[in-house]
């Protein structure tokens, strides 16, 4: 998982200045990842790790300034809400990400069975547990071709030995020449590299 000699990083981030409710989170924050590198985020509670994933996606409805460049053709993020429709199933939830990007549809139940969803397959979401919607979006991950991956807490709800599968999963995302950037209160089993950047929480003014 080290950075491919004389690549182009997949995220460039310089100078970033994220505000949310007036409170300034990051101040003059820079990284770059690279083509088979995994990155975990760490801090505090409420330091911004999870904005600034939600900034990196994209998806931020606050304040920031700063650069920001991303080099992949696509992105895979996934947030701490389940973001599944609860009116289908895990196995209908799946077939529609699948056609919006274009995947085949053969690995989709074993990507089911990787999460711990075998028998629950054709049961509407919304009579499943909040774990269980979480882990139907995570199997996507099982079928994801996006090089860049941004993940917030995806052990969550996941057993030791699930947790070494996604592990996986994820190790093979950058063996592939892709990138994750994930935060989690679970250690990565300790022998997969991860390069570690501290969010320091910013003191109010």
């Amino acid at each position: 998982m080290t950075a491919a000699a004389h690549a182009e990083p997949l995220l460039k981030v310089h100078g970033l200045e994220l505000e949310r409710g007036g409170r300034v989170l990051l101040s003059d924050f820079s990284l770059e990842i690279y083509p088979g590198e995994v990155m975990m985020l760490e801090g505090e509670n409420g330091s911004g790790k999870t904005s600034l994933l939600r900034t990196l996606a994209g998806l931020a409805r606050y304040g920031y300034s700063g650069g920001l460049q991303c080099n992949a053709d696509s992105l895979l993020y996934l947030g701490h809400k389940a973001g599944v429709k609860t009116l289908l199933t895990p196995r209908e939830n799946l077939r529609w990400y699948c056609s919006v990007q274009n995947l085949p549809l053969a690995g989709l139940d074993a990507a089911l069975q990787s999460v711990e969803l075998t028998g629950y397959e054709d049961i509407p979401c919304h009579n499943l547990s909040a774990g269980q919607q979480r882990r139907v979006n995570l199997a996507r991950l099982y079928l994801s071709e996006a090089p860049l991956w941004l993940l917030d807490e995806p052990f969550t709800a996941i057993d030791r030995a699930g947790v070494k599968r996604l592990a996986d999963v994820i190790a093979a995302r950058a063996a592939a020449g892709g990138a994750v950037v994930l935060t989690s209160h679970q250690p990565l089993p300790s022998d997969y590299p991860v390069r570690r950047v501290s969010i320091a929480r910013q003191e109010r003014s």
